[in-house]
């Protein structure tokens, strides 16, 4: 199972991802766990991806499933992508997508 860290304050929920790889392996398993997450929420989410090196389109793809499962009212926020990562988001036109914002502390 992914590791996912889950920090719950009053109008968000910051999601840490300590997995270094998001790939064909864990994919599935990632984006079931998160998208679980995400909807028992029901809270704008802020995505702390700063431990990720790596993902594939498989990563991408749950990524993608993640962020249709939610309402658009409700952001998806990815912090702190690593330069490969962040990559991946560019060469896919994924960036313009997704909201990306450089790593901030934890704290609201």
């Amino acid at each position: 199972m992914p590791t996912l860290i889950v920090n719950e304050t009053e109008t968000q929920l910051i999601v840490v991802v300590e997995e270094a790889r998001i790939d064909a392996a864990i994919a599935t398993r990632f984006k079931d766990r998160l998208r679980e997450i995400v909807l028992r929420g029901r809270k704008p989410v802020r995505l702390d991806m700063r431990r990720v090196d790596f993902m594939d389109s498989s990563g991408l793809g749950a990524m993608i499933a993640v962020r249709k499962a939610l309402p658009e009212s409700l952001p998806l926020v990815l912090e702190g992508l690593t330069p490969n990562v962040e990559r991946v988001f560019r060469l896919t036109r994924m960036d313009s997508v997704f909201d990306i914002r450089p790593a901030t502390t934890l704290q609201e």
